[in-house]
């Protein structure tokens, strides 16, 4: 794989990294400083709510600077979220660092499209394994995230503050490393080629079930990964066997990203994706069973699981839905999408978490892992030269 590959892989793992100090720390914060538990989630919420308001600028602002400079700019506005952040702590101000979550997720909605860069990036018919690889730069964030979230959390007299310090320089670290990157010149999508009206990309089938195959697989891992603080917290868990839980998930998220593509390469993108939901279910129905610390981890990770065989096989997908000039319009259609239901469900997952408790809260997804594979189903019954696999 180009140097570029690589480059995208760590600048990946630098920003899942903070992602997972947010996850650890962001709902804890939440409880200490809102007027209410209900509230406690509302800085998670706020953060994917950056990300869902980033997603359509983030890929036209790229499709016009390029790609290193759209993400060296969604780095620069981290930045200046973690500052207002660090300032929100100090001055114990929610509604403070409910702005500055949000201007995170924005820096986070460009990083976002590090996986689209890697398939551009790559050498013909490397797709799945470009996106496979800047993926599994997750793997390196599941030990440094909850490692930072542990070391970070009591640094400074103010809980947490030294956390944003962290995430900063992380955000500081990508932004060298992107002075690096370079893209190929003619894949940037300026060829003048003609373009379809969005509406009539949106139709397709496979622009239709690559999108809800990643908006159920996201939004159903967020909404649990979201909560499972709080129900640690409920349960009796210290703030260390949080951070091992969401380590553990990470790694199950990421690992796999290392044989994801070849698999999808094998068995094709529906199976794939039927194979991811199945597994999300299969958290769904631990949750029923055990709450200890045992549950939990065993839960989790098959949640990350999940979330890894619907997400990235969606990933590729997607990119059959669009030409190259195509691109920014439908990957900005995609992204907003997906991450409007994961802001929802990470608004909800306090409330939910709060009322319904962990089990039914997860029981509660069931149906909509489902969903994916009936569309598959309904595909397969007919004609579907659009959809591989």
């Amino acid at each position: 794989m180009p140097l570029t590959v690589s480059l995208l892989s760590l600048c990946q793992a630098l920003l899942v990294s903070g992602n997972i100090l947010l996850i650890a720390v962001s709902p804890l914060i939440g409880a200490m400083l809102a007027p209410s538990p209900g509230w406690s989630t509302a800085p998670v919420a706020t953060q994917w709510l950056g990300l869902m308001c980033a997603t359509i600028p983030a890929s036209l602002i790229m499709a016009r600077l390029g790609r290193r400079r759209g993400f060296m700019l969604g780095n620069l506005i981290g930045i200046a979220g973690t500052g207002l952040a660090i300032a929100a702590l100090h001055t114990q101000r929610f509604g403070l660092f409910l702005v500055a979550t949000w201007m995170i997720g924005i820096g986070i909605g460009f990083g976002q499209l590090y996986r689209f860069a890697a398939v551009e990036a790559a050498p013909e018919g490397g797709r799945d394994r470009a996106i496979g690889l800047v993926m599994g730069g997750g793997v390196v964030a599941a030990f440094c995230g909850p490692w930072l979230a542990r070391h970070s959390h009591d640094l400074a007299a103010t809980p947490y503050l030294g956390s944003f310090i962290g995430l900063g320089v992380l955000y500081l670290v990508a932004l060298v490393l992107l002075g690096f990157v370079r893209m190929p010149a003619e894949q940037q999508g300026r060829d003048g080629s003609p373009q379809r009206p969005l509406t009539e990309i949106m139709r397709q089938p496979v622009f239709l079930i690559a999108v809800i195959s990643a908006m159920v697989g996201y939004g159903v891992m967020n909404l649990a990964m979201t909560a499972t603080p709080l129900a640690m917290a409920a349960a009796g868990h210290e703030f260390d066997h949080v951070a091992a839980t969401i380590q553990w998930h990470v790694v199950a998220m990421f690992l796999p990203s290392f044989v994801t593509g070849r698999l999808t390469a094998h068995f094709g993108s529906s199976r794939m994706i039927m194979a991811g939901c199945l597994l999300l279910i299969a958290s769904a129905l631990v949750a029923q069973w055990e709450l200890g610390l045992a549950g939990f981890h065993g839960g989790l990770i098959l949640l990350g699981l999940g979330w890894n065989f619907t997400f990235l096989p969606a990933t590729g997908l997607l990119t059959e839905a669009h030409t190259a000039a195509e691109k920014a319009r439908t990957q900005a259609a995609n992204e907003f999408l997906v991450f409007s239901t994961v802001a929802l469900t990470a608004l909800f997952a306090g409330p939910a978490a709060s009322t319904l408790g962990w089990s039914l809260l997860n029981l509660a997804v069931i149906p909509l892992c489902g969903l994916p594979i009936l569309l598959f189903g309904l595909a397969f019954r007919g004609q579907r030269p659009q959809i591989r696999g």
